[in-house]
């Protein structure tokens, strides 16, 4: 319980200073910068609650399903013809770069796959656990240093696209704690059924539900949105930790190479988007840039972009690789285990 008191006294402060200075999302950005920062100069222990960051994403949930504009769904065959092809294009160049990197840092092809494909960074990892000749260490360094490195970045290439946001006085309500209490109990036993990122989905489909329902919603208010926020900015400043920097030099240059890679795939991607498809240039920027669902869409309603076309295009590249690139590794990973053994036979065969 001390090292989560820590920890949220650090987000608080860092979160405190960034607004001071204007940063954008500062209860995001400030709360990972403070909580990276202190670990490597703080021996004690620091800890946070995975719950923790599920309430911040179910608020964010909440707000979505609250703001989503369903009129998207009007130019679904079309939309879902430009969100195949770009996540076609993302997952080509991010094998092409692991390939290239693959070779300069010597890490296995393998590893380098896994480390530089822009899924789910908990999907990402189980996937590599069950996978025996790869270095989890070196994965798990790639994955975390692309999310920190997008939501870091991102935020001030879109930031002189920023709309002034009123901050509207909106008072907490016992009908918005109804409604949270609500969309975990539907998130609890969607996760159940093993939903895929069910704390973020299920209140959005409730939500989105409950606006057919004769009555009105009780908006979420700004301070719960920072909240969030600074909930979900400590469990990703506590993902990197000081003995990741122990890797090899090669690992860490490919790990930021890897990720500025894939910035500046998305940041071409999303020029074509806003081109064809009449979007800004930030909500076409952060639906196609490989970071985490919830920190896009945080920082979408951050700057005012499209909240549902965000959420929308970030949702179909996160199904798109759960159900069909990660079964394809899988099966390739498993058909070219089975031909190692076939060939050593040969091989053996031959030289007797």
């Amino acid at each position: 319980m001390k090292g989560i008191l820590k920890v949220f006294l650090l987000a608080v402060i860092g979160g405190y200073v960034f607004s001071l200075l204007h940063i954008p999302i500062p209860w995001m950005l400030g709360p990972i910068f403070s909580i990276i920062t202190a670990q490597f100069f703080y021996k004690g222990a620091l800890s946070w609650s995975p719950r923790l960051q599920d309430i911040g994403i179910v608020i964010v949930g909440i707000a979505i399903g609250e703001q989503f504009n369903l009129s998207l769904f009007r130019s679904t065959g079309i939309l879902l013809l430009y969100m195949f092809l770009l996540n076609i294009i993302l997952i080509a160049s991010s094998i092409a770069l692991a390939f290239v990197l693959s070779k300069w840092s010597r890490l296995s092809l393998k590893s380098m796959i896994l480390g530089t494909i822009p899924g789910g960074l908990g999907q990402i990892l189980l996937f590599a656990e069950e996978e025996k000749d790869v270095d989890l260490a070196a994965i798990t360094y790639f994955q975390i240093v692309r999310l920190l490195l997008v939501v870091v970045v991102i935020p001030f290439i879109v930031s002189g696209h920023i709309v002034s946001k009123s901050a509207a006085n909106i008072p907490m309500s016992y009908s918005l704690i109804l409604l949270f209490l609500l969309s975990w109990g539907f998130s609890y036993v969607a996760k159940c059924f093993k939903m895929p990122i069910a704390y973020f989905l299920a209140p959005i489909i409730l939500v989105i539900g409950l606006q057919f329902a004769p009555f009105d919603l009780a908006p979420v208010p700004p301070l719960v949105m920072k909240g969030a926020q600074l909930l979900i900015g400590a469990h990703i400043g506590l993902m990197l930790k000081p003995h990741m920097i122990k890797l090899p030099l090669r690992y860490l240059a490919a790990g930021i190479l890897s990720s500025v890679g894939l910035i500046i795939i998305t940041y071409g991607t999303s020029l074509i988007v806003s081109h064809t498809l009449d979007f800004s240039f930030a909500t076409s920027f952060l639906s196609t840039a490989p970071g985490g669902l919830d920190q896009m869409v945080l920082l979408a309603d951050a700057i005012r972009a499209d909240i549902s076309v965000v959420s929308v295009f970030q949702i179909f590249r996160l199904l798109f690789i759960f159900l069909f690139v990660m079964p394809a590794l899988k099966y390739y990973y498993m058909f070219t285990a089975k031909k190692r053994p076939l060939e050593l036979d040969q091989d053996i065969f031959t030289k007797s």
